[in-house]
């Protein structure tokens, strides 16, 4: 997945503003770091999502699961 793909997936989930919050301040359990640390440590961006629809399953609609 694409590093712009998965930034407008994050938007349409969470909404521009609160998906950069999310990033940046929650860490994800299937991660144990933020969206922010995961890709700048190199984590692929498809398993960041998939960590990120895993601990919010109810804000991100299915098609973009």
């Amino acid at each position: 997945m694409k590093l712009s793909d998965f930034w407008r997936r994050m938007g349409e989930s969470f909404g521009p503003a609160y998906a950069r919050s999310v990033a940046a301040d929650q860490v994800l359990p299937q991660l144990g770091q933020t969206v922010d640390d995961a890709l700048r440590s190199g984590v692929e961006t498809v398993t960041v999502w998939r960590a990120v629809v895993a601990t919010y399953p109810d804000r991100v609609p299915s098609r973009l699961r």
